[in-house]
């Protein structure tokens, strides 16, 4: 295969995107406002509870099965040190171009996520069908290589939602925190002597002796100190705050996110074969609802597309990031995809 001939076939799924985001910039056009911002905001609820969790069941159900699953045991680790990889070089980023407090989490996260997505199921399909495909048989290369991109997107999605979520929410946290104290220090000093009397209230005063309290060894039961009572928890209680406490830190109710969990059903239809032949192939008795699946998947890719088309156009029109810092994130993007490629 030539030269010429293989830059052609890498171009079509890449000249796909490029036509699906002209036509969402045009749409999102003032004249046109067909891809206004409320309309964007409509369209990507819809596709983050309905499409992305379709897509990802449904190929994942088709494609992955025990025996592939079995031969592509190193892909969580291999999507994780991807992770780790990008967000080391995005925190090289941020000490480089110290962009401001709100924007270092969404330039962690953007440097960490990389280019995981659903690009691939558009590339992958584009490539084997293209005559002249390096990738052998098109049917051999669609198969396998859809596996492999479900599952990494799977992956993907799970580590997005468990790592990179969080650290976006860590990072505007303190944000707010620090803004909340900031305007609470203000408040304190036009009000004068406010800190004094708050100082004044809290100054150190003896207490007064317990009442109705020996000091006997007979009545140290009733004057137990609130250290001691604390010993008196019961075990199984301080277990249930401390993973009432760590289930909030973390966010759960993000971890198990529509893709998430559409990637657990996914997986679990293609993995368990007593489930697989009851709704995949063309005589499961419950084929339908995959069929279903399959086809409201279909809109993801196109309507994803379409958004970041529409959201191009606040970039064009200045959206006051710096543009090193753009420059930065893209290059952090490319060697991500360099590692990733070498990985694989």
């Amino acid at each position: 295969m030539g030269l010429l001939d293989l830059f052609f076939v890498a171009s079509i799924p890449v000249l796909k995107v490029l036509l699906l985001t002209a036509l969402g910039l045009c749409l999102a056009l003032d004249r046109i406002d067909v891809l206004g911002e409320n309309a964007r905001k409509q369209l990507n609820t819809v596709v983050f509870f309905v499409f992305n969790p379709a897509i990802v069941s449904s190929n994942l159900a088709k494609t992955v099965t025990l025996e592939s699953v079995v031969g592509l045991w190193f892909m969580p680790f291999n999507v994780l040190i991807t992770f780790l990889i990008g967000s080391a070089l995005g925190w090289i980023l941020v000490k480089i171009t110290r962009p401001p407090r709100h924007l270092k989490g969404l330039v962690l996260g953007c440097c960490a996520a990389g280019n995981m997505g659903n690009l691939p199921l558009i590339i992958i399909p584009a490539v084997c069908k293209e005559k002249g495909s390096p990738f052998g048989a098109p049917d051999v290369c669609h198969k396998y290589g859809m596996a492999y991109a479900s599952l990494s997107m799977a992956i993907g999605a799970i580590y997005l939602w468990s790592y990179v979520y969080n650290i976006v929410r860590i990072f505007s946290r303190s944000v707010n925190e620090k803004d909340n104290t900031a305007e609470f220090t203000s408040k304190m000093n036009l009000g004068g002597g406010t800190a004094e009397i708050l100082h004044g209230s809290c100054s150190d005063q003896e207490l007064p002796p317990p009442k109705n309290c020996s000091i006997s060894v007979n009545y140290a039961n009733k004057c137990m100190l609130p250290s001691e009572a604390k010993m008196k928890v019961p075990i199984l209680y301080a277990i249930k705050n401390s993973l009432r406490m760590f289930a909030r830190k973390i966010n759960l109710r993000a971890l198990f996110a529509p893709s998430t969990t559409g990637a657990m059903i996914g997986f679990i239809i293609g993995v368990v074969p007593q489930i697989r032949k009851f709704i995949i192939g063309g005589t499961a008795p419950l084929r339908v609802i995959l069929d279903s699946a399959s086809f409201l998947g279909e809109a993801a890719i196109p309507t994803l597309t379409l958004i970041l088309g529409g959201n191009l156009l606040k970039g064009l029109k200045g959206s006051g990031v710096l543009q090193w810092l753009i420059i930065g994130i893209i290059a952090v993007r490319h060697n991500h995809s360099i590692v990733r490629s070498w990985q694989e």
